[in-house]
């Protein structure tokens, strides 16, 4: 036996039973810590991916004919349940993929593969839109049936014989410098952007196939806040005052 009180032969004591409860225990907490997040983060991945395939979408504004309601580059929100679940009304803001010759040809952006796999992954759960240059936002004005005049006596646009005031539009815009007689077919929708003078819109396309109206096979859906830049957040509404006194056509 040494001065220490063990043999020097003898085998060193044996850990206690408490000592190593507590070490799996420690291992077993961070385990399930660890599980736990995986399982939150997973979840929020593929609810973020249900919203962005089934119910809203982001895009963002890549240029000024929705002045002043919407800025360049101000990100939007948009509720895809429009219009196949909620029908569209006058007034909303909409967001919808070329009809046809309204944005032209487009050229494809370079990229790198990293870059590409990373917008596209991104874009899978709505934390990016990198095809926003791809659609067009415009705010609808008239709908299948209605039959939409530039203009009145005061340059007031008409629906249904009903003169509307719009306190949307861009400061010192005129409703429209462009005279237009249309009925919208059923359908299709007739867009306008708010600031008018500064916006190719449903006037500008009468000489193509669709005639300047939109089919509502191509409208993405409503675009109901502006999520970015955050001092410009605000709810995007379709102001029903405006037409509510247009009559059924």
């Amino acid at each position: 036996m040494t001065k220490f009180g063990r043999l020097k032969g003898d085998k060193p004591a044996p850990k206690s039973r408490l000592g190593k409860w507590w070490r799996k225990a420690q291992k077993n907490v961070f385990v399930a810590f660890f599980v736990d997040l995986l399982t939150i983060l997973g979840s929020a991945l593929v609810l973020s991916l249900l919203l962005k395939t089934f119910l809203i979408r982001s895009f963002f504004i890549p240029s000024g004919s929705m002045l002043n309601t919407l800025q360049i580059d101000d990100r939007i929100i948009v509720n895809e349940l429009v219009p196949n679940v909620v029908p569209i009304e006058r007034g909303d803001v909409v967001v919808f993929k070329d009809p046809g010759g309204w944005l032209g040809p487009i050229t494809p952006k370079k990229t790198n593969f990293i870059v590409a796999a990373g917008e596209f992954v991104l874009s899978a759960f709505g934390f990016v839109a990198p095809d926003s240059d791809q659609h067009l936002v415009k705010r609808v004005i008239g709908v299948g049936g209605d039959h939409v005049v530039c203009c009145d006596a005061s340059g007031k646009l008409q629906i249904n014989g009903q003169s509307i005031t719009e306190p949307y539009l861009a400061k010192g815009t005129n409703p429209s410098d462009v005279k237009f007689d249309v009925t919208v077919p059923a359908g299709t929708i007739w867009v306008m952007g708010d600031n008018r003078g500064n916006s190719e819109d449903s006037r500008f396309h009468g000489d193509l196939p669709g005639k300047g109206f939109v089919s509502l096979k191509y409208v993405v859906g409503r675009a109901f806040v502006v999520s970015w830049p955050s001092k410009h957040w605000q709810w995007l509404g379709n102001y029903p005052d405006v037409f509510k006194a247009v009559p059924k056509p």
